[in-house]
């Protein structure tokens, strides 16, 4: 059963954090920020609705850095009931789909708390001051990229937002898996 991600809220300012990439740096949200604006993207190894948007989260992000834009994904399952999602394969799943932005390993699930992710993947379109203008889909293609006509509503967002600083009035909820917490909590 997929979890929707609520878009009611925008216009608070990113919490500020310190991840393990998986080159083993450790990263913070200053060091990744964008000039013009970040993506951040709640997103796994294994849920299937990442897995159906991981090639094009790389290709938007690869254009939106173009105009400095960054792009920053955030692995925060649960690895010991999910150890599909574990670092070593985090590297894998990169390396697999061309991620050339930073995907940093919340392990303590503190950093999806604090931005209230709730789902893989769960997206997060900041301006450049790092106010939340955007929370929604990627696209209009959700499972199926096999569309026609995929509306890219998230790079479609991200310009809005770097040229006038707000996001879209309309913008569609993500949904995905629900991010698995840890048991304890």
């Amino acid at each position: 059963m997929p979890v929707n991600a609520t878009n009611e809220k925008l216009g608070w300012s990113a919490p500020s954090f310190k991840l393990k990439d998986i080159s083993g740096s450790f990263m913070s949200l200053d060091d990744l920020k964008g000039e013009n604006g970040t993506v951040i993207a709640f997103i796994c190894n294994h849920c299937p609705y990442v897995i159906a948007i991981a090639e094009r989260l790389s290709f938007e992000a690869k254009e939106l850095e173009k105009l400095s834009i960054n792009t920053i994904a955030i692995m925060s399952n649960d690895v010991n009931k999910y150890p599909q999602d574990s670092f070593e394969n985090m590297k894998i799943f990169s390396k697999k789909y061309k991620f050339s932005f930073c995907y940093l390993y919340d392990e303590t699930q503190q950093v999806a708390k604090n931005y209230g992710a709730v789902c893989t993947p769960d997206l997060f379109g900041f301006n450049s001051s790092l106010k939340l203008m955007y929370r929604g889909r990627i696209d209009s293609g959700v499972m199926n990229s096999n569309d026609s006509e995929i509306y890219r509503e998230l790079y479609n967002a991200m310009i809005l937002i770097k040229n006038n600083g707000v996001g879209p009035k309309e913008q569609f909820n993500s949904f995905g898996c629900s991010i698995k917490w840890k048991s304890d909590e």
